[in-house]
């Protein structure tokens, strides 16, 4: 009885052992070898440069290639026009022409993509990018920037349009209210604050250490 008592309790501890080790493979490595500057992109779309200067912080946290989403025809400067061409966009399904070219997208092996909410939605650029290029078997990384009234359904739709890849929980902050002419706030005690938020979260994601 003992013996079989002993057998049980060992089977049991190798179980737990290999399940551990499963799900130690489900983080994001963060050893010199798995993630460097050559093998991290950072695209992000920003119509105000708040997501841009959050984009900035992660890229001098992590490193890599640092890139902009600009459109073959940029949005008008007005802001009840934009409003209104975004909402058509996203309820007839319209993919913005980017003018942005990523070469080689086969090299990166970690994907952030940033951008504001639109809508409460993922701004259509956003959904042009993640449309255009293969990034199965990538991780990708969401971060937002918003008005105050949160993600929306931006994050999820990133998640649908990637299926094949991993997409790990993002980042959002509230940056300027557009609406009511509150645009660039992202500087000063905003700033340090956000970059500290930052720092925790690409900890939390063992992107950094």
């Amino acid at each position: 009885m003992k013996k079989l008592t002993t057998f049980w309790f060992i089977t049991t501890l190798l179980v737990c052992m290999f399940s551990s080790c499963s799900k130690a493979q489900e983080t994001i490595p963060n050893n010199d070898e798995s993630l460097t500057d050559k093998n991290v992109l950072i695209v992000y779309l920003s119509r105000t440069k708040n997501t841009k200067v959050v984009a900035e912080i992660i890229h001098k946290k992590v490193g890599g290639t640092l890139v902009e989403l600009e459109l073959e025809k940029p949005y008008p400067r007005d802001y009840k026009m934009i409003v209104s061409q975004v909402a058509k966009e996203n309820e007839t399904g319209y993919l913005p022409p980017l003018k942005t070219k990523i070469a080689n997208i086969k090299k990166y092996d970690v994907v952030f993509v940033g951008f504001p909410t639109w809508g409460m939605q993922l701004p259509p650029p956003m959904k042009s990018f993640l449309k255009q290029y293969n990034l199965e078997g990538k991780t990708i990384v969401p971060f937002n920037t918003n008005a105050g009234y949160g993600i929306g359904s931006s994050f999820q739709t990133v998640k649908e349009l990637c299926p094949k890849s991993t997409v790990v929980e993002g980042f959002s902050t509230k940056g300027g209210i557009e609406r009511d002419g509150i645009l660039f706030v992202m500087e000063g005690e905003k700033e340090k604050q956000v970059d500290v938020e930052i720092q925790n979260w690409l900890k939390k994601l063992s992107l950094i250490k």
